[in-house]
């Protein structure tokens, strides 16, 4: 893993992401993607056991005491008429919204 991200990095992503960030708010998420880094880092540098099983959390949940899957069930809000009412536009039943125009990326 590299040390730190350099300015020039982070300048560069900055630019890829398309934000408009004032000197200060980018010298404080510099600092801490920087500082997010180096705890990946001390984690990584943690020593596990080969045998240690890989979870989504910390604490293993075992079948025998897992509740049963509910079943999924459509159910109305009984609303959705009062918010197209609110909409501007509607087109058979469905929210009409403007066009996003769309640019190619270089």
């Amino acid at each position: 893993m590299p040390g730190e991200i350099t300015r020039e990095l982070f300048d560069h992503l900055v630019e890829l992401a398309a934000l408009e960030l004032k000197p200060d708010e980018a010298e404080y998420l510099h600092q801490e993607l920087n500082k997010q880094l180096k705890v990946i880092e001390e984690l990584a540098a943690i020593p596990l056991e080969e045998s240690t099983p890989l979870a989504s959390h910390g604490v293993p949940y075992a079948s025998a005491i897992r509740p049963p899957l509910r079943q999924d069930e459509i159910a109305s809000s009984g609303i959705s008429q009062e918010i197209l009412a609110e909409t501007p536009e509607t087109e058979a039943g469905y929210i009409v919204v403007p066009e996003i125009p769309h640019e190619t990326l270089e």
